[in-house]
């Protein structure tokens, strides 16, 4: 008897034993990587058969699961405020525009923000890396007052990819600092997630929000990814409708933004090789996602998919979106799930082990039954905004649509299952159906908050940035 149990405790004790260490890694809460990306189509990837390269972002859809039915808002500011807080942002009045640089308008601080909930579960390092877009004017409305610890990007949208100005004005920081780094801000921000992981690593778990500003415009590229994409300098650049230029733009639209998305997939590759030589990607939860649809006139494509950013059709509002954890849940599949933007802080709190959630009800669900397959499906009905509603099999348009480009009737309903692409309306073959999801859709319309982000333009004339975009300047 004791040489047997002798056996085996010289068999559990031998360094890297694969029961062993698979057992030690499931005890541990897992790290959490959200890579959000800006303005990528549906038909942007080559998983989806775009025709811009995107190995790296396949191989990750092979080895997770694809979230083939993953919505989000139809423009960046409020999926951003969605995602980190699990509710709509209807509720905290951000949902037709995003923040511009001259507006005074912030995400509430009486809404809880996910590494605000990470904190208490033990998450001690937590950043936000690349574009902030949810307030720039008050130090509440900082990274570092909304529950992260370390913040390496920009405040606004839009900036140059070079320079990093916006309005003529730096706008790069290192947490409440300028950060005068040098270089393309694609390869930045992936090289200051290289550096957090590295550094983190030994004090797991960790959170990082990898906010990539790429393929948004203004369309820029480097020198060497231009080339590969067919880039003569013999030839003129691209027009840019009399505005100033830009360095980094190519002969076409199309080149320029190629090279952009073929770039931004090598940098989430380096960052998820970084994870592999290290051997932290088992226990990873990694989330890729787009923030929207692409860009109108942008070279951005919807694929298959009606309709671009601003609007709520698919292509506005449904974006490519992979999740992969392999000590959580088996990968190599896709789901139909119909879930979103704010299904991911629930879902990670689930998935972390956190039990704590805010005060303010959820809107958002946790869907990792479904992805553990526990459970085949959630029926649910996920609003889109402004009068839209989609389930499982249905969606709904109540209304007229502002800012969806050439009108279209009111009342419409498809069988979204079945026609991804929006053909038929079917309204007046199912009126039971559409009464039944207007009936449905009525309270999500009816949520109105107590203060709303301003048009784009308004505040617009006049308005000059403050030195380096700093947040102290606005108190």
């Amino acid at each position: 008897m004791k040489k047997y149990l002798s056996s085996i405790f010289i068999i559990l004790s031998v360094p890297g034993f694969f029961l062993t260490e698979s057992m030690a890694q499931s005890t541990k809460k897992p790290n959490i990587i959200i890579i959000l990306v800006d303005d990528l189509g549906w038909g942007d990837v080559g998983y989806h058969g775009g025709n811009i390269p995107t190995p790296n972002i396949d191989r990750l859809a092979k080895q997770g699961i694809e979230l083939n039915r993953f919505y989000t808002a139809a423009v960046c500011s409020p999926t951003r405020a969605g995602l980190l807080t699990g509710r709509y942002p209807d509720r905290f009045g951000l949902r037709k525009s995003v923040i511009p640089p001259w507006s005074d308008f912030g995400v509430s601080t009486d809404e809880v923000f996910l590494p605000e909930l990470l904190k208490a579960a033990g998450y001690k390092n937590r950043a936000m890396l690349g574009k902030w877009h949810l307030g720039h004017v008050a130090l509440k409305y900082h990274p570092l007052n909304r529950g992260f610890t370390h913040f390496y990007g920009h405040l606004n949208g839009a900036i140059d990819y070079f320079t990093h100005k916006r309005e003529g004005e730096l706008d790069w920081h290192n947490d409440y600092n300028s950060s005068y780094d040098v270089g393309y801000s694609t390869d930045l921000i992936a090289d200051e997630a290289i550096k957090n992981i590295k550094s983190y690593q030994a004090q797991s778990p960790f959170f990082l929000y990898i906010a990539f500003n790429a393929p948004h415009g203004p369309l820029q590229a480097k020198a060497a990814d231009l080339k590969r994409f067919g880039y003569d300098a013999s030839k003129p650049v691209f027009a840019n409708g009399g505005k100033e230029g830009y360095e980094g733009r190519g002969n076409t639209k199309q080149q320029t933004y190629a090279a952009m998305v073929n770039n931004l997939d090598e940098n989430i590759g380096r960052i998820l090789a970084t994870l592999s030589n290290l051997k932290l990607d088992e226990n990873t939860i990694v989330l890729f996602q787009s923030d929207n649809g692409p860009a109108p006139n942008e070279a951005g494509s919807s694929g298959i998919l009606r309709g671009k950013k601003f609007t709520q059709w698919e292509g506005g509002v449904r974006v490519p979106a992979i999740i992969r954890w392999p000590n959580g849940f088996k990968g190599g599949w896709k789901s139909e799930q119909v879930t979103g933007f704010i299904d991911v802080l629930p879902t990670i709190l689930a998935a972390a082990g956190v039990k704590q959630r805010p005060e303010k009800p959820l809107d958002g669900i946790d869907v990792l039954p479904v992805l553990q397959q526990k459970q085949s499906v959630i029926n649910r009905n996920f609003f889109l905004g402004d009068g839209v509603l989609v389930n499982g099999e249905w969606k709904i348009f109540e209304k007229l649509e502002p800012n969806a480009g050439p009108k279209r009737a009111s009342d419409l309903l498809y069988q979204i299952d079945k026609d991804s692409s929006e053909k038929n309306n079917v309204s007046a073959k199912y009126p039971d159906v559409f009464q039944d999801l207007k009936e449905k859709l009525a309270p999500f319309d009816a949520i109105k908050a107590p203060l709303e982000v301003a048009g784009f333009d308004v505040g617009k004339k006049g308005f000059v940035a403050p030195k380096e975009w700093k947040v102290a300047g606005f108190r």
